[in-house]
């Protein structure tokens, strides 16, 4: 479970963030949208403990943002915009690193269990810095389950993706969202009405709508959007 509770972020005197308040439960698939600059990639950076809010607190799976930083990180699987990853390593041996990192025990087995789950079996053995756009995303996303995490947090993880590859990792997200709470920002509304049970638009580092997706489509998702965000 996520819960965020009036958190601002303040850069000088720019406020990417304004008195924001969310929470996002156990099996819930929250779309997180808004345009450039909304404050959407701040507050996941919050969420996972890499920049501390000025104002406000969270907490996931219960641990305090500010006293459990450790607690925070175990407990979630992190995919950031820019997927960082080590593009000379090969697949397999990136995702046992990145198991052993996580404590994960096993960890050989659990990387070839991912690969398997994310569809990685027939690049396994490449390097990464040979892959496709479409297979680094699914090799950050094995890396970002690994540790079998509460909590996904997910920035932008479909952007760049051919269709193909696009509706395999829809369905991957929406299958491992089943039993966990997941967090993803998207420009597409199409991508939250095929993944997401909630949207949430952010402007200006405001909350401006939460709307469960119950009989909402992306046409009228995408005219709330500009409704709400165009000034």
């Amino acid at each position: 479970m996520i819960e965020v509770k009036d958190i601002s972020k303040l850069y000088g005197e720019q406020r990417a963030l304004d008195h924001v308040s969310l929470t996002v439960h156990p099996g819930e698939i929250v779309g997180l949208l808004g345009p450039n600059g909304a404050g959407k990639s701040t507050l996941m950076k919050i969420l996972t403990c890499f920049i501390p809010p000025t104002e406000g607190e969270a907490s996931v799976c219960g641990h305090s943002i500010f006293d459990e930083t450790l607690a925070v990180r175990r407990c979630i699987g992190y995919l950031p915009e820019h997927n960082p990853l080590y593009l000379d390593m090969y697949v397999r041996e990136y995702l046992r690193f990145a198991a052993g990192l996580g404590g994960v025990k096993q960890a050989n087995s659990r990387a070839d269990e991912m690969i398997e789950i994310t569809g990685l079996t027939p690049e396994a053995n490449k390097r990464i810095g040979q892959l496709s756009k479409g297979y680094r995303q699914r090799v950050g996303l094995a890396q970002a389950l690994i540790h079998d995490p509460q909590v996904l947090i997910l920035d932008e993880p479909t952007t760049g993706l051919d269709p193909n590859q696009l509706e395999f990792i829809r369905s991957l997200i929406r299958n491992v969202g089943k039993d966990k709470t997941v967090l993803l920002s998207t420009h597409i509304m199409q991508e939250v009405e095929a993944m997401c049970s909630r949207a949430v638009i952010i402007s200006e580092g405001r909350i401006v709508a939460d709307e469960s997706m119950t009989g909402l489509n992306a046409n009228k998702l995408t005219e709330q959007f500009h409704k709400l965000t165009m000034s």
